[in-house]
């Protein structure tokens, strides 16, 4: 098992922890990777475009001209596709982009991504997490503390209404609980900091 340092808010090392290999220490899979990343981002879509077909557009109720006689093409509506104006032929319509991925695959998504991290370095462990009151000064002197910039992804525990605030206005920073890690916003981090908890509690439910 791998050995990681884990460190207090003031940058500290207040000793080490053992991570499980079977979840931060496995061989990434970077066709699982990539199918996760597509099935989180297909899901993020909206899917709420829409044209008028025939039947919707406005107009059109009266047949433009008699049907024999004229010596031009018989025509029932002037809202028909061909017309300008017209309805549209077989265009998007309101659906939902989202799939499921099997349980298996969407843990060892989870796995790699993780693993990647811990051999990429980009992993850092906090002792604990928490704030007496909403300060996002003092989040930032933490993450100068930690020497993290860019794009950073904290996992905690149970998510603290006081850190969660103190974060919101820092942009590239993100928190959230271990119950909502997921392989996008691991990827999309260039540093993840996890708390011992966290870490407990995704080795118990991965490994």
């Amino acid at each position: 098992m791998a050995n990681i340092d884990v460190l207090k808010v003031d940058g500290s090392k207040s000793g080490s922890i053992e991570l499980n290999d079977s979840v931060f220490g496995i061989e990434p899979n970077q066709h699982v990777l990539f199918e996760a990343v597509n099935l989180q981002r297909a899901s993020l879509r909206q899917g709420t475009h829409a044209v008028k077909n025939r039947s919707a557009v406005r107009g059109g109720g009266r047949k433009p001209w008699k049907q024999k006689g004229t010596g031009r093409a018989r025509q029932g509506t002037i809202r028909a596709p061909q017309w300008r104006g017209g309805g549209i032929v077989f265009g998007p319509t309101p659906r939902s982009y989202s799939y499921k991925m099997p349980k298996k695959m969407r843990r060892l998504a989870l796995r790699s991504a993780l693993s990647s991290k811990v051999s990429g370095n980009e992993l850092t462990v906090l002792e604990a997490f928490n704030f007496d009151a909403p300060k996002t000064k003092e989040f930032k002197n933490v993450m100068s503390n930690l020497e993290l910039s860019k794009k950073v992804l904290f996992i905690v525990d149970t998510v603290d209404s006081n850190v969660e605030l103190s974060a919101r206005n820092i942009p590239g920073v993100k928190v959230i609980d271990a119950q909502s890690l997921n392989v996008l916003d691991i990827l999309d981090s260039s540093k993840v900091v996890i708390t011992k908890a966290a870490v407990d509690k995704v080795e118990e439910v991965l490994a």
